[in-house]
């Protein structure tokens, strides 16, 4: 609350990995792709329990049509980082989808090790060049040696 203030907290907030961000062009996402995602991502409160947002929901929020987000939705599947799974209530009518995201998940966990690298190089050069803003890393302070 202190970075965004406790009136716009009271609504919820959610967890993006900034890698997601970082890599939305190595992904593949334009703009909306990225924004339906993170609609979805917006709904996925427990590790262990799939978000299932409606189209209609997901319509309403981007201010897009119902069948724009099927199509996106389609191409997120297409790029395998998003499954899709039929939902059915109890006396067998149709509700909205799950959407389960371990493909975005594995997605991000493959390329980590690029941007980890990318990060520490970038690091030494601007060690090397003696950049503002470098800061070598913490050596830790040698014990004390007290005498006999």
């Amino acid at each position: 609350s202190e970075k965004w203030g406790a009136k716009v907290i009271a609504h919820g907030y959610c967890s993006i990995p900034s890698l997601l961000l970082r890599a939305q062009r190595r992904l593949h996402l334009n703009p909306t792709q990225l924004a339906v995602l993170l609609q979805i991502i917006d709904h996925w409160w427990d590790a262990g329990r799939k978000p299932y947002p409606s189209k209609k929901e997901l319509s309403s929020r981007l201010g897009i049509g119902e069948r724009q987000v099927q199509r996106y939705l389609t191409e997120l599947e297409q790029e395998g980082l998003l499954t899709r799974h039929e939902r059915y209530g109890e006396f067998g009518g149709r509700l909205s989808n799950t959407y389960d995201l371990q493909g975005l998940v594995d997605k991000l966990a493959a390329i980590e090790p690029d941007y980890k690298e990318a990060r520490e190089t970038a690091r030494k050069k601007k060690q090397e060049a003696g950049a503002p803003g470098w800061r070598p890393k913490k050596k830790p302070k040698p014990e004390s040696v007290t005498p006999d």
